[in-house]
Formats: C-alpha cells, sequence, structure tokens
C-alpha cells in the first residue's frame, strides 16, 4: 500500500526533476508572459484599442504604432494585448467546467460502478458523436453570437473526452489496496473520493486540462474567424484574423499574421508543457 511519506516523497522527486527540464521552464515563462500581458493590458498596451483613426489605415510599423495599424487605423500592438484577454479567458472556462463536471463523474462512475457507469459512459459515448463546432454552432443558431453560447458548447463537447481519460485512472486507483485499507477503515465514500481518490487522479487530470487548452483555444479561434463568436469591435485574436483577411490583398497581412502567430505560440505552449508533464508523470510511474 502506497503511504503518505512515499507519495510525498515521489511527488517532491517529481517537482524537483520537472523544473529542471528546459522544454517546462520555457513553455511555462511563455505562458506566465501570456497570462500576464493579459491581466495588465489596461496599463501596458500603449493606445486605446479601439480607438479608430481614418488617416492611418493598413500602417506598417512605425515609432507611433510598432506593429502597424489595421483597416481602421486601430493600433494593432494594443489590439493583440487587449485581445489576449478573452483569447485566454475563453478557453481556461471550457477546461475549468469541462474539467469540473467531467472530473465528479467519472470518479462517481469510478466508485458506483454498474448501471451508474453504464448510463455515465453510454451518454459519453453519444456527445462523443457531436464535433464540438457543431455544438458551437447549434448554440450560436439558438442563443446568438458571442463568449457564452460557444464555452457552454465546447464544454459540453470538452466533457466525455476528459472523463474518459480520468474514469480509467480511477477505475485503476480504486481497485488499489490503498482504498480497500481505507474502506476497512470505516471512511465513508465521500471522504475517500475526495481525500484519496481525487489527490491520486489530479496529475493525470493536470496533463489532460494543458493538453486541452490548446485545442479549445483553436476551436474558440475558429467560431470567432466565422463571425459566430466575439463581435466587432472587441478584440480576439481569432476574430483579428478574420478581419485582417482583408488588408492581406493591400500587402498589409500583420493583423492576421501577428494574431495567428499567437494563436500558435499559445498552442505549441501548452501542448508541448503537457506533453512534458506526461513524460515525468511516466516516469514517475515506472
Amino acid at each position: 500500500m502506497t503511504t503518505p511519506a512515499a507519495t510525498t516523497t515521489t511527488a517532491r522527486r517529481t517537482r524537483s526533476t520537472l523544473w529542471r527540464d528546459p522544454i517546462v521552464i520555457v513553455t511555462s515563462a511563455a505562458i506566465f508572459l501570456l497570462v500576464c500581458t493579459a491581466v495588465l493590458a489596461p496599463w501596458i498596451a500603449p493606445l486605446d484599442p479601439n480607438f479608430a483613426n481614418i488617416l492611418g489605415v493598413n500602417q506598417g510599423p512605425s515609432v507611433a504604432h510598432w506593429l502597424g495599424t489595421d483597416s481602421f487605423g486601430r493600433d494593432l500592438l494594443s489590439r493583440l494585448i487587449y485581445g489576449a484577454r478573452l483569447s485566454l479567458l475563453g478557453p481556461a472556462l471550457i477546461i475549468v467546467i469541462s474539467t469540473s463536471v467531467g472530473t465528479a463523474l467519472a470518479i462517481a462512475a469510478a466508485w458506483f460502478g454498474g448501471w451508474f457507469d453504464q448510463v455515465v459512459s453510454r451518454v459519453a459515448d453519444i456527445l462523443f458523436a457531436f464535433p464540438g463546432l457543431i455544438l458551437a454552432m447549434l448554440a450560436v443558431a439558438m442563443f446568438g453570437p458571442g463568449l457564452v453560447a460557444p464555452v457552454i458548447a465546447l464544454s459540453i463537447s470538452y466533457t466525455p473526452y476528459l472523463m474518459r481519460v480520468i474514469r480509467s485512472e480511477a477505475v485503476r486507483q480504486r481497485n488499489l489496496p490503498y482504498i480497500a485499507a481505507c474502506y476497512v477503515e470505516g471512511l465513508p465514500a465521500r471522504v475517500i473520493c475526495l481525500r484519496h481518490l481525487l489527490p491520486n487522479v489530479t496529475p493525470l487530470l493536470l496533463v489532460q486540462a494543458t493538453l486541452s487548452f490548446g485545442y479549445a483555444l483553436v476551436d474558440l479561434a475558429a467560431v470567432s474567424y466565422l463571425g459566430l463568436g466575439v463581435q466587432p469591435p472587441t478584440p480576439e485574436w481569432g476574430l483579428m484574423v478574420s478581419t485582417g483577411q482583408s488588408s492581406i490583398l493591400a500587402g498589409q497581412p500583420q493583423e492576421s499574421l501577428f494574431a495567428g502567430a499567437l494563436i500558435i505560440i499559445t498552442v505549441v505552449a501548452f501542448n508541448l508543457l503537457g506533453d512534458r508533464l506526461a513524460s515525468h508523470q511516466g516516469m514517475d510511474r515506472a
């Protein structure tokens, strides 16, 4: 049986090895910088992101506008900085909702088993049949464009993916001796699940959530690109890729180029971090 002392020692050793990984350091620094940019946008953005100057449309980089201006004369750097807020907030909400619901259902299904597990698994299989973007489009058609409807729809779509992964690990943990020992000691199911089972599936949960964040960002950016998400003039990276297309033919691709580059950088950072977390977790188990 795994003792608390052994678990603590293993966790410390894993964290020590993890933070010596150069990929983890670089990707964590990049994510931290993006989050700080989003939080501090009102203080670090040089100009009002929605201030339009019809006399300065589609300008290239200059002293006044470091990354140039868009087709309405708005400062691109300011819009990219402010765009980080919704571009990161939307995927974060999707991951928080889907992981919360998915983890609760997964642990309950692993603990109770039987007909409850079968019902939860069949519902998850049904949700697998509906692509996330299709659900987002249906939600927008019913409730109108914006951030709320796509976030709810994509959260529903991501829940079965996270639930299936967590359920498999929860079932494995459920059959380990320490759970039986807790049960013999007379601990109630709620205490066993929250204090013992949940902490042991949390590392896998963090890995899956980190990997899923990048996919959620891409899906939400695609919804905005199609004009079904955040509406102009609100700055958002996916929307900026769409609105910047009209300037590409005019020889000014910077809006779409910079917004698309930030999406790629963010997705790659989260995917690399998730891969490294999974790799270290695998080495820890070995």
